[in-house]
């Protein structure tokens, strides 16, 4: 555990020692929270499905945002021999990096909570629902950043990074949505209800999101998050021997 705080500690203070932490949080805030308190004032209606509706989308772009640093930076500037040579355990390495990003993730999620706040003041929303909506974004935020994380260990480059990070993301948020379903299981009968269970996001979100906080739903996400931060950690025991 102190080598995993150690490279936390190192990590999460990365992400403020630039200027980049604190543009993203501000972007983040204002097209979740901004864009959601707008039609809001709009419709009149105190819930927010509209907010954990839109936010897979917008995740899908600044989450791998978050990520695309963790391993590409460390190659670029030369220090991932270094990271090798360190008396740690590979899993220990990207377990601090991960906790990192989930950490920031969490800090920038936690900064819409004025949204429930201000909806309790002028209404009568469904707090369950609303709970729920929060852990599924937090369990939604820690897949996509497994995922960003993995594919940053393949690349120097941070914007390459990037960009497939979020086609990445992208396969699995399209995966689980209705139209690729039935255009799927129109070509191949079953194929595409199998990837909207297994693979999609989108379907598993939706059931949290509506606050049934179905155990399946949990493991997915759970398990989807071990498995890329599994594969991550033997790209980095390969990178040893």
């Amino acid at each position: 555990m102190h080598n995993i705080g150690t490279i936390f500690r190192r990590e999460f203070r990365a992400y403020f020692d630039s200027s980049i932490a604190y543009i993203f949080m501000i972007v983040f805030l204002f097209l979740t929270a901004g864009l959601y308190m707008t039609t809001f004032f709009l419709a009149g209606v105190a819930d927010m499905r509209g907010f954990f509706g839109n936010l897979p989308l917008f995740n899908l772009f600044f989450l791998p945002a978050v990520t695309m640093r963790l391993w590409a930076e460390e190659k670029r500037v030369g220090t991932m021999e270094l990271l090798m040579t360190l008396p740690m355990q590979a899993r220990e390495i990207v377990l601090g990096k991960y906790l990192a990003a989930l950490a920031f993730y969490a800090i920038a999620l936690a900064g819409t909570l004025t949204i429930p706040l201000t909806l309790m003041m002028v209404g009568d929303p469904d707090v369950g629902a609303m709970v729920a909506g929060y852990f599924g974004s937090l369990l939604l935020g820690a897949f996509y950043l497994a995922v960003g994380i993995f594919v940053s260990g393949m690349f120097k480059d941070q914007i390459a990074a990037f960009v497939v990070g979020l086609m990445f993301c992208l396969f699995f948020f399209f995966a689980g949505t209705q139209v690729v379903v039935a255009t799927t299981d129109g070509w191949l009968p079953g194929l595409g209800s199998f990837l909207e269970s297994y693979v999609g996001i989108s379907s598993h979100f939706q059931d949290i999101q509506r606050g049934v906080l179905d155990l399946h739903n949990v493991i997915y996400f759970v398990s989807m998050s071990v498995l890329f931060l599994s594969l991550n950690t033997l790209s980095l025991d390969g990178r040893r021997h």
